[in-house]
């Protein structure tokens, strides 16, 4: 049996003009800022000498790799970005970058926007397009009850409100 796994799929390609922004600054923070003094601290651990014990220049070659790496996957992931930024015709129906208020049969309710997969944060109520909730929403009107499986089981939610930005 070999160890190979195919690729993840990189999810919807859209995004909001804020979750463009968040990505380009990460890629100029890293290329612009964070590279060049790694360059140059690997720099002056190589003047030291003998490479093969020296921490410092083994630890910064990793640290260069990997904002290499993470400069590629933004590059190349910006280019195939689609960004969203008009508001739908239709504002009283559930869509990409809507803000939607939901209540659940406890009456307890909770505001999430529905944005790209690269803009994900739970911390901040930002749920992927791609999430079963968020497909669950797109299209429904006001009012609507939207049913969701859970690990725990189906949860029934309740559309209170719909806010585009």
């Amino acid at each position: 049996m070999s160890r190979y796994r195919p690729p993840r799929s990189a999810g919807t390609p859209l995004i909001t003009p804020e979750g463009e922004a968040r990505l380009r600054a990460e890629l100029h923070e890293l290329w612009h800022v964070r590279r060049p003094q790694v360059t140059q601290a690997v720099s002056e651990a190589a003047a030291q000498g003998d490479r093969s014990e020296n921490a410092e220049y083994t630890y910064g070659k990793k640290m260069l790799r990997e904002i290499d790496s993470r400069v590629r996957f933004l590059t190349k992931r910006l280019e195939k970005l689609q960004v969203v930024g008009e508001r739908p015709a239709d504002l009283n129906k559930v869509y990409f970058g809507a803000w939607v208020t939901l209540e659940d049969e406890d009456g307890e309710q909770v505001r999430y926007r529905i944005v790209g997969p690269d803009e994900l944060d739970l911390k901040q109520n930002l749920i992927s397009i791609d999430a079963p909730l968020a497909r669950a929403l797109v299209g429904k009107e006001l009012d609507a009850e939207v049913r969701v499986p859970t690990p725990t089981g189906e949860k029934t939610w309740y559309l209170v409100a719909i806010d585009y930005p």
